[in-house]
């Protein structure tokens, strides 16, 4: 049976993702090296699910519907910037949700609970962190990331705007040279 590499994620409104790009080319940086997300591939992931089998993507559907169902639509405030693990020694660059956390893990809450509970997936073991990847880097000179580290800090209050949530999203990956596409596998809108 086949098997396709899935996630559950959020879109954002264009005008973040237009604003994160932007964002991205003021933090190049000479002698660093980042993979930097396109912003038509930029999202909020809920929930990993890794290889599943084509066969069981229906049921996965079905059960992520009826868990955002619960839910009511909500706004999110895409503000802040930092590194992960930190500014310093920054592996993952991303923008923070400043209003809209609360609703965020709720949602995936509801999610992972529900696949957890009738599909038996692995419930996350991490504490949900929303954040809004838009780069990572690959390595640099101990110069370079300190540039890096200081534009971050910069651009600490950056405000990529407001979104709504009114969906969760399915998604399939499929890994190519030159990075990861996306393709919807189902939109599962939260209550009316």
């Amino acid at each position: 049976m086949q098997r396709i590499r899935a996630f559950i994620a959020v879109e954002l409104a264009k005008s973040v993702t237009g604003r994160a790009k932007s964002l991205m080319e003021k933090l190049k940086t000479p002698d660093v090296d980042v993979n930097w997300v396109q912003p038509t591939q930029m999202h909020l992931t809920l929930k990993f699910l890794g290889n599943v089998a084509d066969g069981d993507v229906p049921e996965i559907c079905s059960v992520v519907a009826a868990a955002a169902a619960e839910i009511d639509p909500f706004e999110i405030i895409c503000r802040g910037l930092g590194g992960f693990p930190n500014s310093r020694e920054a592996r993952t660059l991303w923008i923070g949700i400043e209003q809209g956390n609360d609703e965020l893990r709720e949602l995936q809450s509801a999610i992972d609970t529900a696949l957890s509970k009738k599909l038996g997936f692995a419930k996350e073991q991490r504490g949900f962190t929303p954040h809004l990847t838009i780069g990572r880097v690959k390595g640099g000179t101990p110069e370079g990331m300190a540039a890096l580290a200081t534009k971050l800090s910069e651009q600490a209050q950056f405000d990529a705007d407001l979104s709504v949530v009114e969906e969760a999203i399915i998604f399939a990956s499929f890994l190519g040279r030159s990075g990861p596409t996306y393709e919807a596998l189902a939109h599962c809108p939260l209550a009316d």
